[in-house]
């Protein structure tokens, strides 16, 4: 396992698991949970899912990545659009499992340039790409000019 130096960190606090509230200590991240019908659960209206907060956290994370990446190498990736869509499956022979399909478009960027930054910043840059390597399936759909 990495050891890191922390930069930053924050604590979220979860009450009542999957059908609860979860909000950060600095409570500016505060939510309603349910399990959506599609698991057997409620599907409350105005109420997100852990699945929900990955795939917004692994979105904006990755973009970063690519767009420091995109600097390295004199590049402008600011304005790319990273969409994850996290799914959540049945696991054999019991649990449960994520994959991930992250859909990269930035049309100012050469097709090749951007595949480019995406691999490296998977490989080498993003911590949500680190922390899931080998742990659950990321697809990528790559769109530059």
């Amino acid at each position: 396992m990495d050891k890191i130096k922390p930069l930053f960190t924050i604590t979220a606090t979860a009450i009542g698991g999957r059908n609860g509230h979860c909000e950060t200590t600095d409570k500016e991240v505060k939510v309603e949970l349910s399990v959506p019908k599609d698991m057997g659960g409620p599907g409350k209206p105005h109420t997100v899912t852990p699945e929900h907060l990955f795939a917004t956290g692994y979105a904006a994370c990755f973009g970063g990545a690519i767009d420091f990446v995109a600097k390295q190498h004199k590049k402008d990736a600011s304005k790319v659009t990273v969409e994850c869509s996290v799914s959540i499956g049945k696991r054999e022979p019991v649990g449960f499992a994520l994959a991930v399909k992250m859909r990269v478009e930035d049309k100012s960027l050469s097709q090749a340039d951007l595949s480019a930054f995406v691999k490296e910043a998977h490989e080498k840059i993003c911590p949500y790409s680190h922390a899931t390597r080998s742990n659950i399936e990321v697809e990528f759909e790559i769109i530059g000019s």
